[in-house]
């Protein structure tokens, strides 16, 4: 189980979208408390068992920290399973106890842990995590062969969604066992992946386990010889492989992710990826972990992304008109705007003011030749300095923020009152006069006109236009499958069979062909069961299928750290598969061909086997 992509179709973080998987531990350091021949050589001997348990001959080596081919430190732990699958670390003989640690450099999303051990597992370990770089420490799980007598706690096997299991504390097999954890498994698998219960159970900053009580090998002595009746040989713990799987933690708002600054990765055997914490946010979405919105795109409250709906959530832009570079989220904006506008632009540029940027500031009026949007849309006041009035409330003479008029003082006109009205005359610092006359006068003198024509004076402002589209565009999100925990299947990088050349999908051999619906999947502790439903059989071949529940058997679950190819609950699959004869499964791996049904795929198909498969 794990966390993978929710993208729709086109841009890969068109939706809610996570980064790549991969094994946290790669490029990092492992920390235990001891290795064993750190300060000295030192032997050491161990039981295996065969089929039956039955003891096979004592296998022994020497562990010398000074030799490279004999050293087991704690960086064979996270070297690559697959390249070098026989590598170990190795506890001192004297250490009761131990624990392996991880330590990230950032918050990441943890999905599962692996371990599997060269030693017979623990009879008691617990598994812990931390979200404050190791100040404090939560448990993840208890496991113990008693979970009442170690810990005193109820066992998962009886109990479900118990912290304790008895699943993986059985000393068989000697060496080779696994202990597997899934941060979302139940009661946490249906949450949406973002929430801030899930980020409570999935971010980490530091991880450990701790190995708290040896194993010996109960293997019973071989049938042609006893046991010699030397002294066991001493116990010790060994493990294979640490799988740390997780991502980087990006709230559902990045798909891929660089290195934190000043993190340089160690180099490895055979690691070639490093899962790095920095992310490359989209959604209008800034910050290590996308976990705040970019500057000018806070016009609603931040969230992460809806795992569940694939909705990505994404940060609005604020409407400044093009006069500020940042704005921030005001909730009694948002409050008075009934929960539809909380952005409040900062720093208005070019000569304007408001939560939108919306209007010209005091001194300036706006220039209707222009977009509002322009730089120079806001123009200066230009008020004649003796025919302007003064505003009783403001500093000093401000014209109309619409269209620049003037205040002007009794008898005076003109957009910048720079002369006097028709019937008055002496502009001045008072104004201008009214003509003692019967029509007009001389604007300079005061004469009458001996003249009946009057003059007639005309201005007309154009209209106010309306500064920003208040409408705002009608969001829809196309809604996706819900989440679940085997949708985020680890971005194991599954490869898929592709149903290309007939003759290839013919020579696969495939004994079973159905269309199913996921149901649900169980963990088994070794392996997985998943129930579907059968709805149309294309093909069988000696195995009776009939339509209804079945159970199919992915063989992959366990043994590479994921669920290959992915089964989605809730969805329908053209599932091309192999039977087992002996044992009666329909098996799933990786040579199986799944597909999301659909019904010209199935159409395909049934061609295929109808006239190249026979």
């Amino acid at each position: 189980a794990g966390l993978g992509s929710v993208a729709g179709a086109g841009s890969p973080c068109e939706k809610a979208c996570n980064p790549r998987m991969g094994n946290l531990a790669h490029g990092r350091v492992l920390r235990t408390e001891t290795a064993c021949g750190r300060h000295a050589a030192e032997p050491f001997c161990a039981y295996t068992e065969d089929a039956q348990r039955r003891c096979k001959r004592l296998a022994c080596g020497r562990c010398s920290g000074a030799h490279a081919g004999l050293a087991h430190p704690p960086a064979a732990m996270a070297d690559s399973p697959f390249r070098l699958p026989r590598t170990w670390w190795q506890a001192a003989q004297d250490a009761l106890h131990e624990t392996i640690r991880l330590d990230l450099e950032t918050a990441f999303y943890f999905t599962h842990l692996i371990l599997v051990f060269k030693s017979p597992r623990p009879a008691a370990m617990v598994l812990e995590r931390s979200q404050d770089f190791g100040e404090t420490w939560k448990p993840y799980k208890y496991f113990a062969a008693n979970c009442s007598a170690t810990f005193g706690l109820e066992d998962d096997v009886r109990q479900r969604g118990a912290i304790c299991t008895s699943r993986y504390s059985s000393p068989f097999p000697c060496t080779g066992g696994e202990v597997i954890y899934r941060a979302l498994s139940p009661p946490y698998a249906a949450e949406n992946p973002y929430s801030a219960e899930a980020q409570e159970q999935l971010k980490i900053t530091n991880l450990r386990v701790r190995l708290l009580e040896r194993q010996s090998c109960p293997c019973l002595p071989a049938a042609s010889a006893p046991r010699p009746s030397q002294p066991p040989p001493p116990l010790h713990y060994a493990v294979y492989d640490f799988i740390v799987k997780g991502s980087c933690f990006c709230n559902g708002h990045a798909d891929h992710c660089v290195p934190v600054a000043g993190f340089k990765p160690i180099k490895a055997a055979g690691v070639f990826h490093v899962v790095h914490g920095k992310c490359m946010c989209k959604h209008n979405t800034a910050g290590s972990h996308c976990q705040h919105c970019a500057p000018l795109y806070n016009d609603q409250p931040w969230q992460a992304a809806d795992g569940k709906t694939g909705a990505p959530r994404e940060c609005q832009s604020c409407k400044c008109n093009g006069h500020a570079d940042t704005c921030h989220f005001d909730m009694d904006a948002w409050l008075a705007s009934g929960n539809r506008s909380g952005g409040v632009c900062d720093n208005c540029q070019h000569n304007t003011e408001g939560q939108h940027c919306q209007r010209c500031k005091p001194g300036f009026y706006r220039d209707l030749r222009k977009p509002f949007s322009a730089p120079d849309a806001c123009k200066s006041c230009s008020c004649h300095p003796l025919g302007s009035a003064v505003l009783p409330l403001g500093p000093g003479t401000f014209c109309d923020p619409s269209t620049g008029d003037c205040p002007c003082k009794p008898g005076v006109a003109g957009p910048r009152c720079d002369h006097c009205l028709p019937g008055y005359w002496g502009f001045g610092a008072y104004g201008c006069r009214p003509c003692n006359c019967a029509r007009s006068c001389d604007p300079h003198t005061g004469d009458c006109h001996s003249s009946s024509s009057d003059v007639t004076w005309h201005h007309e402002a154009p209209p106010f236009q309306a500064m920003f589209n208040e409408t705002e565009p009608a969001w829809s999100w196309e809604d996706e499958q819900g989440f679940s925990a085997l949708r985020h299947s680890g971005k194991c990088e599954c490869k898929e069979q592709v149903l290309g050349n007939p003759k290839v999908f013919c020579g696969m051999k495939y004994t079973y062909v159905i269309k199913t619906k996921i149901l649900s999947a169980h963990d088994k502790g070794s392996h997985a069961e998943v129930n579907v439903k059968i709805k149309k059989i294309l093909k069988s071949t000696k195995l009776k299928i009939l339509r209804g529940k079945r159970t199919l058997y992915p063989e992959s679950w366990t043994n590479r750290g994921c669920t290959c190819p992915i089964l989605n609950p809730g969805m329908e699959y053209l599932v091309a598969g192999h039977e087992d004869i002996r044992t009666g499964r329909l098996i799933v791996n990786m040579k199986s061909f799944v597909h999301q049904w659909k019904s010209a795929l199935g159409r395909k198909v049934l061609e295929i086997l109808k006239r190249d498969c026979n």
